[in-house]
């Protein structure tokens, strides 16, 4: 099976379990994610299935959306409610002065990663460090912050936000941050990604879906093909000595304006991603199945 599906993460599974459980389904041993969501939230998680994996790189690196709930007046270690509680204080703020602290995280910030995450320094994962107490210096890292909303007040102290971001953003540590420029300090109580990779909620199928596909043996149908991914740049369609060259890994002579293009064989198989430069066209990931894919003894 080759293509990407989009699923509707559920709680309390991690990325990674849910790429387990469709390698179990889809049995293809080649699954991954763009974009990691902590097990706490749910929604859009892109997985590219077989020769799909190959676009993984370029889709963890585009904006994502989320809706948050932010709970003030609340520190936690772990910046979100599964945490060990810090501190607890009274929230005096109103919704105005909310919607002027914001205003401070919108467009380009620095933000330091929590000690509860996946990154690594000295070749081990902060949350690890952070399981045995220990903290470590963490560099601010340059996000930007494309829309930031404040919705409706959904509890005593907690308020719904929309947040547009690039890659790189922890959601609860803006909400842990947001929370000290109010002065009573905030937390993350909720998170739903509504678009990842520029693909939608209602995109989105669940595990169970899925499951009950796989057992009707018509899984490959949740499939979107790899190209969709793609879809903003021209396509352009080759044929003889020039795909021939293509599929060799080599350049082939192409007229046009530079930049990337979806590249197409005589069949209309999905070959590559390319960059026009100097008339040149060249791989920028390839996608077609190699000979012992693509013979129909292995089919």
């Amino acid at each position: 099976m080759n293509g990407i599906i989009i699923i509707d993460k559920p709680r309390d599974w991690t990325s990674m379990d849910v790429c387990a459980k469709l390698r179990h389904l889809l049995g293809e041993r080649r699954v991954g994610h763009a974009g990691t969501l902590d097990p706490m939230a749910t929604g859009v998680l892109p997985v590219f299935v077989g020769r799909a994996t190959r676009a993984v790189e370029f889709a963890e690196s585009g904006e994502k959306e989320y809706l948050a709930t932010l709970r003030l007046g609340l520190v936690t270690d772990t910046q979100d409610t599964t945490g060990q509680i810090l501190e607890q204080r009274p929230v005096a703020c109103d919704r105005g002065q909310i919607e002027d602290v914001l205003g401070r995280f919108r467009g380009e910030i620095q933000q330091v990663p929590p000690m509860y995450s996946a990154l690594k320094v000295n070749g081990q994962k902060l949350y690890q460090l952070a399981r045995k107490g220990r903290t470590v210096e963490r560099k601010p890292r340059t996000i930007t912050i494309y829309a930031l909303e404040l919705g409706e007040q959904t509890g005593p102290a907690e308020y719904a936000l929309r947040v547009r971001c690039s890659k790189g953003t922890y959601i609860r540590t803006l909400c842990h941050d947001i929370g000290a420029a109010l002065g009573c300090g905030g937390c993350m109580s909720a998170l739903r990604r509504t678009e990842a990779a520029g693909f939608t909620l209602n995109q989105a199928v669940t595990l169970e879906t899925v499951a009950q596909a796989a057992q009707e043996d018509r899984g490959e149908a949740l499939l979107l093909p790899v190209d969709r991914y793609f879809e903003r740049y021209p396509a352009i369609s080759i044929r003889g000595e020039a795909e021939r060259r293509c599929r060799n890994g080599n350049p082939f002579r192409r007229s046009g304006p530079e930049g990337l293009y979806r590249v197409y064989g005589e069949s209309g198989e999905f070959l590559m991603l390319g960059e026009l430069s100097g008339g040149q066209m060249r791989t920028k990931k390839s996608f077609f199945a190699p000979p012992e894919e693509a013979s129909p003894s292995n089919r």
